[in-house]
């Protein structure tokens, strides 16, 4: 029996008239190429399309077979690869690295899988996008890591990671015996019948591929030469296209089944779902590489993905076993609004909230800004908040930008949202913007 959804290969139904409106509106103002788009709904694809191009050069129109890298979306995977070892009884979860993982820090040696999974690790961010193409880079890599990858102790704050998750995929390298790209193959790949997916790209290139795109001189253009890093595969680098990744989505919200056969454990989606980290001021949770919450009534499973060329979007709504899947073509471009779409054409939310009242600013004391004032670090990136004027400035180099508080230990500058975070005794030790901390060191 095969184990693939069937793809619905009929013109799309009127359902999906307005879909297709937003995805063609969606791409033409973020000025990305093309997209393909996939819903699961079900334990079936119930609609596959793709829009405008994979090559500006040529012209050629974009296929739903057509592979795109998808930047962390790839986080999935790695912390499905990981937890199965979990559930295989090759490593725990909460022992320390080092028992599978040698020549580390002792530091480093005494992180967790979950730490490093659920973005608690105190590691900083990075994400070099050019590097080596050698199965090797990533282990020699970490080898030269010291206690200056710690922005924070760990477990102190959420902070969204890229680096937590090479070492995350160094560790399923090391437990499961293979190479990181063979073990996520034989283990998630292979069982669910993804079999264009892969995360090397002298693989990927003899299949139909989109070209990844960026803006140069003002001009849509493909990215010469393409980026590749091997050391930070497990973070965000899996080629796919939307038909193999429907079969992941379908696996993700039917328990593990897929073609009325189990292919994986439904136990794995549970570990993967289950919220184990506060994003300050956020309501969503982060589980393993994965964001859960609710949304207009329905609960939500997402991760959103950006790399050099190519963006993607995966939101699933496992109680309704719907999925859809968004690839574009351009460097960061996940389109959301096409996603909330695809929901919106398949499933019945609650009507969306009415658009929020002017916030009448919120009076921020001497007090206050005496205990906000300071330097936030992240390794060697810095920010600092200052006061000018008995307001709040928040400087990022040579740029300042006036901070207005909107809710308790919130703040709006240049459009961004800053969370301070405050231990039980009032004390500021972290600030938190886009999924990232910094933490206070002046």
């Amino acid at each position: 029996m095969s184990l693939a959804p069937q793809a619905q290969q009929a013109p799309a139904p009127a359902t999906f008239t307005a879909l297709e409106a937003v995805a063609r509106q969606e791409l033409a103002q973020t000025q990305a190429p093309g997209a393909a788009i996939a819903i699961v709904h079900g334990d079936r694809v119930i609609y596959t399309r793709g829009f405008g191009v994979a090559n500006v050069e040529t012209g050629e129109a974009i296929r739903p077979e057509m592979l795109f890298r998808l930047g962390s979306t790839t986080k999935m995977f790695t912390a499905a690869a990981v937890v199965l070892l979990a559930e295989q009884g090759k490593l725990s979860l909460t022992d320390p690295i080092g028992k599978h993982i040698k020549g580390l820090t002792p530091k480093l040696s005494a992180l967790t899988a979950h730490q490093l999974l659920s973005h608690t690790s105190g590691i900083l961010d990075e994400a070099p996008m050019f590097g080596s193409h050698d199965d090797e880079a990533m282990r020699e890599e970490i080898a030269s890591w010291t206690d200056a990858k710690f922005f924070a102790e760990p477990g102190a704050v959420y902070s969204y990671s890229n680096p937590a998750y090479w070492l995350a995929g160094l560790l399923a390298e090391t437990a499961g015996g293979q190479p990181f790209a063979d073990q996520v193959a034989t283990s998630l790949f292979a069982p669910l019948g993804m079999a264009r997916s892969t995360f090397r790209p002298t693989l990927a290139m003899t299949y139909p591929l989109a070209q990844g795109h960026d803006l140069a001189d003002g001009k849509v253009a493909i990215i010469r030469p393409a980026a590749n890093n091997s050391a930070s595969w497990p973070a965000g680098s899996i080629f796919s296209n939307v038909m193999d990744l429907s079969r992941w989505v379908t696996a993700f919200v039917n328990g593990g089944q897929v073609g009325g056969e189990q292919v994986l454990p439904a136990s794995l989606f549970t570990q993967l779902t289950t919220p184990r980290s506060t994003i300050p001021g956020v309501a969503n949770r982060y589980g393993y590489g994965v964001q859960v919450g609710t949304w207009r009534g329905l609960d939500v499973v997402e991760h959103t993905g950006s790399r050099a060329g190519y963006g993607s979007y995966i939101r699933m709504v496992p109680s309704q076993k719907f999925g859809v899947v968004v690839l574009a073509n351009r460097t960061g471009v996940t389109m959301p609004r096409t996603a909330t779409a695809a929901i919106e054409a398949v499933l019945n939310p609650a009507p969306a909230p009415a658009a929020p009242a002017a916030r009448t600013p919120v009076a921020t004391t001497d007090a206050d800004r005496a205990r906000y004032r300071g330097t936030y670090s992240q390794g060697a990136r810095q920010m600092v908040v200052d006061v000018k004027a008995d307001a709040l400035v928040l400087r990022q180099g040579t740029r300042e930008t006036p901070m207005e508080q909107v809710e308790p230990h919130v703040f709006t500058a240049g459009g961004a949202r800053y969370v301070f975070v405050v231990n039980d005794a009032g004390v500021v030790q972290f600030l938190h913007s886009g999924s990232r901390s910094w933490r206070k060191v002046q």
